[in-house]
């Protein structure tokens, strides 16, 4: 997967630094976040990796979103630059993946930590902030046609952010579908066609017996 933000930044930072990272990323994945599952890369310690689960009674629900924190030269003492790697539709995801929030701009502190970054997005999904919309569409729906806004971002996740069926699962399904379906029409044709083979047999019981009351 491409770096967004450039090349890696492992040698621009110092060892303590690399080394609290190290230790907050292997706490993450030994005790996730409910919801959040970080991906250690071992390659590029700076280039941070996770999946968040999108929250019930969001439109997001159902989706699994890739992120990723990709910490900078500066780093702590500058936020790192917040991605989402998985399609969204999100007033405060630009069209790049970029994340615009709070916490990793103008409220940003050194000691806050990568569980609270994670934490951060994770809230974003629940409580999108229209005010600092980098996608202008999502923000106005949000704020206007709610409705609108919550049906497009379900169907933005269902598309990008949901696990695929598998063909054969989908292939048997219509294989059941359709024997089914073949089946109660093969049994109500033979029905049917019972029901006239019997009324003609009962039509010529009749003509008969009225031939001979003729007689």
């Amino acid at each position: 997967m491409s770096n967004i933000a450039g090349s890696s930044n492992v040698e621009n930072l110092s060892p303590q630094v690399l080394r609290q990272v190290a230790k907050e990323v292997a706490e993450l994945a030994k005790d996730p976040l409910e919801g959040v599952k970080v991906y250690p890369n071992d390659e590029d310690i700076t280039d941070i990796q996770a999946t968040v689960e999108g929250p019930a009674g969001t439109p997001y629900a159902g989706g699994y979103f890739k992120v990723r924190l990709v910490l900078g030269k500066d780093f702590p003492r500058a936020p790192p630059k917040g991605y989402f790697l998985t399609k969204v539709f999100h007033p405060n995801v630009a069209s790049n993946g970029e994340i615009c929030v709070n916490t990793l701009k103008r409220d940003w502190k050194a000691d806050l930590g990568l569980k609270h970054l994670l934490l951060t997005i994770k809230c974003l999904l629940i409580y999108p902030n229209p005010e600092s919309a980098l996608n202008e569409e999502a923000g106005r729906l949000l704020l206007e046609q709610y409705e609108d806004y919550f049906s497009r971002a379900k169907m933005m996740t269902k598309i990008h952010a949901m696990p695929a069926k598998s063909s054969k699962e989908t292939r048997s399904s219509d294989e059941c579908s359709s024997t089914t379906g073949t089946n109660s029409l093969g049994a109500s044709s033979k029905k049917h066609a019972g029901e006239k083979k019997l009324s003609a047999v009962d039509k010529r019981k009749k003509d008969k017996k009225k031939n001979l009351k003729r007689l």
